[in-house]
């Protein structure tokens, strides 16, 4: 029987942290994990207020197909090798696709650097798509994260996604003015390669299986399994809505009387203020109401396309001119639903999938991702060519309700799989 001060001793000593708290060790997975992604989105991000512009001083710059093939190559090569490399991730490790991704990545963007002509950059666009890890690294996010933190530990990722977007919009276009286009890609590859670094030191080991006793991962496993094909079918319609908008939202910008170089200011402030939107969502899940939290995030995205519909409308046949506030609330309220869903989905695809397919799983993911980012950017540039915003934002309402119809019946899992 315990003495009092003994009892004392002990329940001091044992207390566990609660269940919803990281550990050290998760902590750091998360952190050193979403640093990679901020680093490598970050050399991305950079170009792309940049390059469009910057392309055309290259041989073959004057042909508007080529430069936007250049710039479409890195997605169309990452869809392609996402679900492989996850499925290699399932074999080989974690960190050895991820160094060998960042290391291509990094290739690429050199040989980008050194392009003297559009075709040049199309190559160096696909090789650093070929480095395709994001399906390697949410993986390993995974196996180091308990299932009861890891929205978090995928929120951590994509708000450092969001605020390098941000942050890209800024420096882009100032750090263009003194390195050029190639500077910028040199920078990229100088990101890359601090990547591999942060992932041989600081990222913690990764967890030891068992050859024997975990089986190989198969694509089948993935497909047969309808909840993941409809959180792949949300992935695509999320960034091909995403990407879209991103053909019409500058020149609104623009008509409500914003120069470009000061774009950074609405976008900013509407990544940060949707941030404070986490906490609540957290806390959705927490009490068991992750589907409601889902769809919310969906309803967010589908209120956002129709407000900025309507807007387009209004100022199509009435000659307003929105205001850069109100432009600036919808912009908040899409990225609400954004950050919400890059957060729950991988964390529901990490779920659902057993260990031994987490990496195709996640792969799978990945490559509807990708795809998504290609068809969003080719569907804003077709509508804005041949239709204009208001159909544009018709159109990714539409999709953005397809999306909640499908996602309706979801059944979100609140434990790994067996």
């Amino acid at each position: 029987m315990f003495l009092p001060s003994e009892l004392s001793g002990v329940t001091q000593t044992t207390i566990p942290t609660p269940a919803y708290r990281m550990t050290s060790q998760e902590r750091r997975s998360s952190f050193s994990l979403a640093f990679i992604f901020a680093l490598r989105m970050l050399g991305l991000f950079l170009v792309l207020p940049v390059f469009s512009l910057a392309a055309s001083d290259y041989e073959g710059g004057d042909n508007a197909a080529l430069v936007g093939l250049a710039l479409g190559a890195y997605g169309l090569t990452q869809a392609v090798l996402q679900l492989p490399l996850g499925l290699a991730s399932d074999r080989f490790g974690r960190k050895r696709v991820i160094v060998l991704g960042l290391l291509v990545f990094a290739l690429g963007s050199g040989m980008a650097a050194l392009a003297d002509s559009v075709w040049m950059l199309v190559l160096g666009r696909a090789v650093q798509g070929a480095g395709a890890v994001s399906a390697a690294v949410t993986a390993l996010l995974s196996d180091q994260t308990r299932d009861v933190v890891r929205t978090k530990a995928m929120a951590l990722v994509g708000i450092s996604i969001g605020l390098v977007f941000a942050l890209a919009l800024v420096l882009g276009p100032l750090l263009a003015g003194y390195v050029g286009l190639s500077g910028l890609f040199w920078l990229t590859a100088l990101l890359a390669l601090l990547g591999v670094a942060v992932v041989l030191w600081w990222v913690p080991a990764e967890p030891v299986r068992s050859r024997q006793a975990v089986p190989r991962g198969r694509l089948v496993d993935v497909l047969r399994t309808p909840d993941l094909l409809r959180l792949n079918v949300g992935v695509f319609l999320l960034h091909t809505v995403q990407m879209a908008m991103w053909s019409a939202v500058p020149g609104m910008l623009l008509l409500a009387g914003l120069a470009q170089d000061a774009h950074w200011q609405v976008y900013l402030p509407a990544v940060l203020l949707s941030v404070l939107f986490l906490g609540p969502l957290m806390a959705m899940e927490r009490r068991g109401r992750l589907r409601l939290a889902m769809l919310l995030g969906i309803g967010l995205i589908l209120v956002a396309q129709l407000a900025l519909a309507t807007t387009a409308g209004l100022t199509v046949a009435d000659g307003w001119s929105a205001p850069v506030w109100l432009l600036g609330l919808w912009l908040v309220v899409f990225f609400c639903g954004f950050n919400a869903l890059e957060a729950l989905q991988p964390s529901q695809v990490s779920r659902m999938a057993t260990q031994a397919v987490r990496g195709a799983a996640l792969g799978a993911y990945s490559t509807l991702q990708s795809l998504g980012l290609f068809a969003g950017g080719l569907l804003g540039g077709l509508l804005m060519r041949h239709a204009g915003a208001v159909q544009l934002f018709a159109a990714t309402a539409l999709l953005a309700a397809l999306w909640l119809a499908l996602s309706w019946r979801m059944q979100p899992r609140l434990r790994d799989a067996a």
